[in-house]
C-alpha cells in the first residue's frame, strides 16, 4: 500500500512540475534584453510610447509571442513586424489587454518589433511587456546598430494620411503609417537607429496650434514642458530637419489665432523668418556639435515653383557657415494632400542618394 501511495505521489509531482514547465514566461518592459528605439518615457510599471516610429523589439526562440498594452486614447495603431516583415496592424484599446502578436512561427530564432505608426497627438500607449510560451527561450538583444539618425519635422515626416487612398487626406490614425515615411525608409536603408521628433501642423515660427518646434524638440514627453530629454542618451550621426511647410501657410493668414498670438497684426519679414530658422538649427548644433545636419523642405507646396521658402532655408544655412550643415529640397509633388506611400519612397530615394554622396558615417 505504501508503495502504491509513493508511486501516486511521484506521478503527481511529475504532473505538477510538467505543468509548471509549460507556463508562459512574462518578459517585463524593463528586461535588459529588449531593444527600444525613439524617445521612451519609463514609468515604474510600463514603458510609455508617444513619438512616431517609437518601437520595442525582442529576440527569442519560440513559436508565438504576446504583448500587454494599454492605450490612453483610441486612435493609436502599431505595426507588428516579425523577422523584418510587417505581418499585421494592431489597434490598441484603452483597457489593459494582452494581444497575440504572432503564433505558429517556425522553429528557430525570431525577432519581433512593435512599431508605433501614429504620432503623439493620437495619445500614449503603455507597454507592460511581452509574454512567451514556457518552452520558448529569450535571447540577448542584437548588438546596437552603429549608425544613428534623427528627424525633426511636421506632418510630412510623421506620415500623415500616407495610407489614405481616397484622396480625402483624412486625419485618422488608421491612415497613418510612419514605418512607410521617407524618414523611416531612409533609416532602414542605412540600418540606422531611428528617432522621429515630429508633429502634424508644427512650424518654426508658428503652428496650427500653440506649440512650435523650438518649444517641443527637447521634450521626452511631448505634452510635458517640464520633463526634458537627455540628449546625451542618443547622439545621431545625421540629423534631418524638414520644417517651414506650415509657416508658409499661416504667415499669410492674419486672422488665424496662432498668427495673432505669435505676430500680432504684422507678418514676419524675411529677416525674422531666416533668423528663427537659424536659431533652431543652432539649437540642434548645440546639442550635437559633430553631427551632420541636413536642412530639407518639401514635398508639399512650400517647394512649388516661385516659393520663397527654400531660399530662406538656403540663406540660413549659408549664414551659419558650418560645413557639416547642408540643404536638400524635395520637389513639389504637384498633387493635392499629403505625400502617399509612393511619394514617400521617392523622397527617401532622393535623401538616401544625398546622404550617400555627401556624408561619411
Amino acid at each position: 500500500m505504501r508503495a502504491i501511495v509513493k508511486n501516486i505521489i511521484s506521478l503527481s509531482c511529475v504532473f505538477v512540475f510538467g505543468f509548471c514547465n509549460v507556463q508562459n514566461q512574462d518578459i517585463a518592459f524593463d528586461q535588459p534584453n529588449l531593444t527600444y528605439e525613439g524617445r521612451i518615457m519609463f514609468r515604474p510599471d510600463a514603458a510609455e510610447l508617444s513619438w512616431s516610429g517609437s518601437s520595442v523589439s525582442i529576440q527569442f526562440k519560440g513559436s508565438s509571442i504576446s504583448a500587454t498594452l494599454q492605450d490612453l486614447d483610441t486612435a493609436n495603431y502599431y505595426n507588428v513586424i516579425v523577422d523584418c516583415k510587417v505581418i499585421s496592424k494592431l489597434h490598441t484599446d484603452t483597457l489593459k489587454t494582452k494581444y497575440i502578436l504572432a503564433s505558429g512561427l517556425s522553429e528557430g530564432t525570431h525577432q519581433v518589433q512593435l512599431y508605433k505608426r501614429t504620432e503623439w497627438d493620437k495619445g500614449k500607449t503603455l507597454f507592460y511587456g511581452f509574454e512567451l510560451p514556457g518552452d520558448a527561450k529569450l535571447l540577448p538583444a542584437e548588438k546596437p546598430k552603429k549608425r544613428k539618425i534623427e528627424f525633426y519635422g511636421n506632418s510630412i515626416t510623421s506620415a500623415y494620411g500616407n495610407e489614405d487612398t481616397s484622396g480625402k487626406d483624412r486625419p485618422y490614425g488608421y491612415f497613418q503609417n510612419n514605418y512607410e515615411s521617407y524618414a523611416a525608409i531612409t533609416a532602414r536603408h542605412f540600418n540606422a537607429q531611428y528617432h522621429c521628433i515630429s508633429k502634424s501642423g508644427i512650424g518654426v515660427l508658428v503652428s496650427w496650434f500653440p506649440l512650435i518646434m523650438s518649444e517641443m524638440y527637447d521634450r521626452i514627453d511631448p505634452n510635458d514642458s517640464v520633463l526634458k530629454w537627455d540628449f546625451s542618451k542618443y547622439t545621431p550621426d545625421v540629423v534631418v530637419i524638414n520644417l517651414f511647410q506650415n509657416d508658409s501657410w499661416i504667415v499669410n493668414i492674419p486672422k488665424n489665432e496662432q498668427f495673432k498670438n505669435r505676430f500680432g497684426k504684422e507678418a514676419p519679414d524675411s529677416t525674422t523668418i531666416i533668423a528663427a530658422y537659424k536659431d533652431f538649427v543652432s539649437s540642434i548644433r548645440g546639442k550635437y556639435p559633430h553631427s551632420s545636419i541636413i536642412c530639407t523642405l518639401g514635398s508639399m507646396d512650400a517647394t512649388k515653383e516661385g516659393s520663397q521658402w527654400p531660399g530662406y532655408v538656403q540663406t540660413a544655412v549659408s549664414q551659419l557657415k558650418d560645413d557639416k550643415i547642408f540643404s536638400c529640397f524635395f520637389p513639389f509633388k504637384n498633387s493635392g494632400g499629403h505625400p502617399n506611400i509612393k511619394e514617400h519612397h521617392a523622397m527617401a530615394d532622393q535623401l538616401i542618394g544625398f546622404i550617400e554622396e555627401n556624408i561619411e558615417w
